[in-house]
């Protein structure tokens, strides 16, 4: 069983592989396609020198180990992904081969929190509309409904969702999900120095906090955007 979750920046994301990565029967890896994008996109963040030696850099590299073997003799591996990291010349065909499920945040909460690092990101940039394209393609492709979560229905709720998640998926709740040890994993990205603090100290999923900030006016047109394609995603989220 191969689990991609899709996500975009800023969500609870490191959480849940922290939550996955806890069950025994679980591997877990951390944004696999994160060198690619870096070396592709040209972009610049923190780390970036750091994951682009950890990491391959051809996406088709990357793509055959993860549809490949399940490391370290498990039958579960979670993979967490950065949706925006799907550059348009990544083939997609190689995602038919996993269970892809969908994590997704208020685009306000999102848009505010990702302008700390990204003063003004594109809508590309939020992964959005890629988790869109990547869902109605396995929404036309297996005739089903894709898994899709909220962060904060996570924070608010983590075993009913979580359980819920299972089940879709097709594999049992382990209550070990809910709790985790603090500190940094061998499966932690090379960027896990500049990016983890908040989660480093960690050990389980806290309640969801109110983000009251406004989405500045000159991305009036990119929030816009944002809550046209969240809507599309939310209206089959697990409640």
């Amino acid at each position: 069983m191969r689990i991609a979750m899709w996500s975009g920046p800023r969500n609870i994301s490191t959480a849940m592989m922290r939550s996955w990565g806890n069950r025994a029967d679980c591997y877990v890896c951390d944004e696999p396609l994160y060198a690619h994008y870096l070396l592709k996109s040209g972009q610049n963040h923190p780390g970036r020198e750091a994951t682009i030696a950890a990491q391959p850099g051809d996406w088709r590299e990357v793509a055959d180990w993860l549809t490949g073997e399940i490391p370290g003799g498990k039958s579960v591996w979670y993979q967490k992904h950065m949706a925006h990291h799907l550059l348009p010349e990544i083939d997609r065909d190689w995602t038919r081969q996993l269970i892809n499920c969908f994590l997704i945040r208020d685009p306000r909460e999102m848009i505010t929190s990702l302008i700390e690092f990204i003063p003004v990101p594109t809508v590309m940039d939020t992964g959005l509309p890629q988790q869109v394209e990547l869902f109605e393609d396995v929404r036309e492709r297996t005739g089903a409904v894709p898994p899709v979560i909220d962060g904060r229905d996570v924070l608010e709720n983590p075993e009913v969702v979580l359980s819920r998640l299972c089940e879709k998926v097709g594999t049992t709740f382990d209550e070990s999900m809910l709790n985790w040890p603090p500190g940094i994993r061998e499966t932690d990205g090379a960027w896990a120095p500049w990016w983890y603090d908040k989660v480093k100290p960690t050990t389980g999923f806290a309640g969801y906090r109110p983000k009251d900030d406004e989405v500045p006016n000159e991305l009036t047109g990119v929030y816009e955007e944002c809550v046209e394609y969240y809507a599309k995603l939310a209206e089959h989220k697990i409640n």
